[in-house]
């Protein structure tokens, strides 16, 4: 019988990273971790045995140590979160801001824990630079909605109560995500988003009954939208709730 020699299976072909290339490698093995533990927990060690890199490379790149990385960490994700609000001005609004917000909300599921420690501020290695980060989402959040609204940038820039509202409303979806991860992401994730785009609606209506702006804007975004959006659900669960409030007019206007 003829031996044959064993051939050695072919060596997997290493391929140098570029720089950024390298830190961008780190940077997703840091997002993987902040993404499930606060970050004041995870160490260096940790990154680099997740990136699969030694612990002096990681320095190499961040010799900031873990503040630096977690700073640049928290730019590439408040940028991906950024991203979430952005949306083609195709179809209703609320439609629009529906699928804006499944996307929020995935990336709230994704990143749990992280979330919670960034927009509570419990960290030990929050700074003013990673506050200003994620104002930064915030802003850019209550922009695109009002980009949605037609009152962003042109010749119709929205006035001061019509974006106090949207900040209040962004500041109103962080609050309800957070409670919803404490309340082990109860309810689905899809009831979430309908309530929050009836609250939406509802702040919007609210505001026009007394700021001429906001309502120019919701009788424009009324046009827009169809029976089977989600204005229209919303009108007709709460008409026949709103009918039962005809005593309170006053007789004048109620006998008429």
């Amino acid at each position: 019988m003829t031996s044959t020699a064993a051939v050695p299976p072919p060596r997997a072909t290493y391929r140098r990273l570029s720089v950024e290339e390298r830190r961008a490698q780190l940077l997703l093995a840091a997002l993987g971790l902040f993404a499930h533990r606060a970050p004041d927990e995870v160490s260096l060690d940790e990154v680099a045995v997740a990136a699969g890199v030694s612990r002096p490379l990681v320095y190499r790149y961040f010799p900031g140590g873990r503040q630096q990385l977690y700073e640049a960490a928290l730019g590439s994700a408040a940028d991906e979160l950024t991203q979430c609000f952005t949306e083609p001005p195709v179809g209703p609004p609320t439609e629009r801001v529906a699928r804006v917000l499944d996307r929020y909300l995935r990336f709230v599921d994704e990143h749990d824990t992280g979330f919670s420690a960034l927009l509570r501020g419990g960290s030990v290695v929050e700074t003013s630079r990673t506050t200003t980060i994620v104002d930064g989402v915030r802003r850019a959040a209550a922009d695109e909605i009002l980009r949605h609204l037609g009152r962003m940038g042109g010749e119709q820039p929205a006035g001061p109560r019509l974006r106090m509202m949207v900040r209040s409303w962004i500041a109103a979806v962080e609050a309800a995500s957070l409670i919803w991860l404490d309340d082990g992401k109860r309810p689905a994730a899809s009831e979430l988003r309908g309530w929050l785009v009836d609250h939406l609606i509802a702040l919007l209506t609210a505001t026009a009954a007394t700021d001429p702006e906001t309502e120019a804007v919701v009788k424009d975004l009324l046009a827009l939208e169809t029976s089977g959006g989600p204005a229209g659900q919303l009108a007709e669960r709460v008409i026949p709730i709103v009918a039962d409030a005809a005593h309170l007019l006053p007789a004048a206007t109620a006998s008429d």
